[in-house]
């Protein structure tokens, strides 16, 4: 391992400018002043990528540390703490450690698993300045990838090198030649070589082309596949953890809000297009889960209309505790069971955030960050599809990986939640792959199961990670059928309407069909051929971007042999 040591002019300047606090997510008026001649800082690392190929841990995946930085919100950083300390090591960056632990037992916070950095600092929003852990061969030894924070806040931009330094690890620094201008609020990775950030990302890299950017983000954090959704008209951080947020390789979990309100028809439409253009890593599309993104505490304001941007998708995963930010009993109790039933055996734990932090345009995700497992054991699973229809057995594929190799891995299942675990062996296919098999059982069963797995060191871990409280789930529907459906075709509501962005056209209909999907303007002139041919049977969504038109009345006609539809859309660019 490799400590990092700091220049001497980043660390001069760090502590002339001392320990700043309460800085908003955003910038003030004073740093946007500052932007047109700043210069950010470098030399905290190694400024070239590695030599070998990184794989970017996924956020739930086991940690070691939790990061936060002890200045605004105490009472909330509190509770973070509180719950963290119970699965990893938190670290707490702060000035004074006297003070932090003496608040941590006036509020009756044990100070049993903490550790402290008295370093400079300028806010709270760690996340977006922290680092973000690689592993080399998947598993191996990890190292941490900085990226150039994008607001002139020095101390914050060099605390990753602090980490580093602490945990005895390589700081890879995307800077020089490799420079990216990025925050961690803007950046959803899932373990397996996809990332999703916002268009925000192109709009603060104008020196790179996408293309170059793909390159700089393969190269640091070996992302093969960069999906880049276009920003949201009210979210004024662009963040994409203010609005999504996947819960596993497979899940994506979507903030969404009352039909045509606020941000809602974008977001709706960003998700259409990620679901009809990209899979997961399964090559599978993605599952949703939805949650409410609150409006004001009288339901009478939302982002568009006044309120600042609640948000529950906002949470952190620390092993096997998820903690999210909550606002108030109305909307808190649904998202409660939302997140109960998308996380079976979680430790779920809200923490009120309403005003403050999330006044700020941040929550718990933004006030967190974290240092991966140095001895993960790599278990990857796409849950059995619900219901099963097969007579037979339940083939349970799985990638597991440990640098000591495997050992043995075995499936649990059980029928009822009263009943007790039975296991199956797994075997070895080859390439880090392993099959068990789940007997078969009877029609309108259902199957509770999860996956255990020992590395040859002696390391044992399972997946969902809190098994055997946490697992996945499906029933047995040996007579299921297919019921025929006479819908003709319809070309449901176009999204959002006005459009200003990428804007969404869902078709529908009962089986394949040919026809056209034209975009024309008022007069009837054809603008654009949207698609020409096949539709298939089922709901299928298309796409145009009204960002290059001008402002005005356009009709989408959807035309087959049988039927003419036609949808009147308004574009407002300003």
């Amino acid at each position: 391992m490799r400590f990092i040591i700091l220049t001497g002019i980043i660390v001069l300047f760090s502590f002339v400018s001392g320990f700043a606090q309460n800085l908003p997510k955003g910038m003030t008026e004073e740093e946007k002043a500052m932007m047109s001649s700043y210069v950010f800082p470098s030399g905290k690392g190694i400024n070239s990528p590695p030599t070998w190929t990184p794989r970017a841990m996924a956020e739930w995946e086991e940690i070691d540390v939790l990061l936060i930085t002890w200045t605004s919100y105490t009472s909330v950083l509190a509770q973070i703490v509180d719950a963290a300390q119970e699965e990893c090591l938190v670290l707490i960056a702060c000035s004074d450690s006297n003070q932090v632990k003496s608040y941590l037992n006036s509020n009756g916070v044990p100070l049993t698993n903490l550790d402290y950095l008295e370093i400079p600092y300028s806010s709270v929003w760690i996340r977006d300045y922290g680092a973000h852990t690689i592993y080399k061969n998947e598993v191996d030894s990890s190292a941490l990838v900085d990226w150039v924070y994008n607001r002139p806040r020095p101390e914050d931009d060099a605390m990753p090198a602090y980490h580093a330094a602490w945990a005895g690890l390589d700081l890879y620094e995307m800077t020089g030649a490799w420079e990216f201008i990025a925050t961690g609020g803007n950046l959803m990775v899932d373990g397996f070589g996809t990332a999703m950030s916002s268009e925000l990302i192109v709009d603060e890299n104008p020196s790179h082309s996408v293309a170059e950017i793909d390159t700089i983000i393969k190269k640091f954090l070996g992302i093969d596949q960069y999906v880049l959704f276009p920003t949201l008209p009210y979210d004024g951080i662009h963040h994409i953890d203010m609005h999504m947020k996947l819960l596993d390789e497979e899940t994506i979990l979507v903030g969404e809000y009352p039909s045509g309100i606020s941000d809602g028809p974008q977001i709706e439409a960003n998700l259409q297009w990620l679901l009809s253009n990209f899979n997961s890593v399964y090559g599978t599309p993605y599952r949703v889960v939805r949650i409410p993104m609150p409006s004001n505490f009288s339901g009478t304001q939302w982002p568009s209309t006044g309120s600042y941007y609640r948000t529950y998708t906002n949470g952190v995963f620390v092993n096997n505790t998820y903690i999210y930010p909550s606002y108030y009993e109305k909307y808190d109790t649904t998202a409660y069971r939302i997140y109960s039933e998308a996380l079976p055996g979680y430790t779920i734990v809200p923490i009120d955030c309403d005003p403050d932090p999330i006044s700020a345009s941040g929550a718990i995700h933004c006030i967190t960050n974290c240092i991966g497992a140095t001895d993960p054991l790599l278990i990857s699973h796409q849950r059995l599809a619900d219901p099963q229809t097969t007579t037979g057995n339940y083939q349970v594929d799985a990638y597991i990986k440990h640098k000591s190799g495997i050992a043995t891995a075995n499936v649990y299942y059980k029928t009822t939640m009263a009943s007790v675990y039975q296991s199956v062996s797994m075997s070895s296919t080859g390439g880090n792959n392993w099959t068990g098999y789940i007997p078969a059982q009877n029609s309108g069963d259902s199957v509770y199961y999860y996956i255990q797995a020992q590395a040859v060191s002696g390391k044992s871990q399972t997946r969902p990670m809190p098994a055997p409280d946490g697992y996945w789930a499906f029933t047995v529907s040996v007579a299921a059928s297919l019921e025929e459906n006479a819908q003709q075709s319809v070309m449901l509501d176009v999204y959002p309407n006005p459009a200003a962005y990428l804007t969404c056209i869902p078709v529908q209909c009962s089986n394949e069909f040919s026809g056209s999907l034209q975009l024309l303007d008022a007069s009837g002139r054809l603008i654009q051929l949207i698609h020409d041919g096949d539709f298939p049977a089922g709901e299928s969504n298309y796409f145009f971007n009204a960002l290059t038109l001008e402002s005005g009345i356009y009709l989408i006609k959807l035309e087959t042999e049988e039927d003419v539809q036609v949808q009147k859309v308004v574009v407002r660019n300003f």
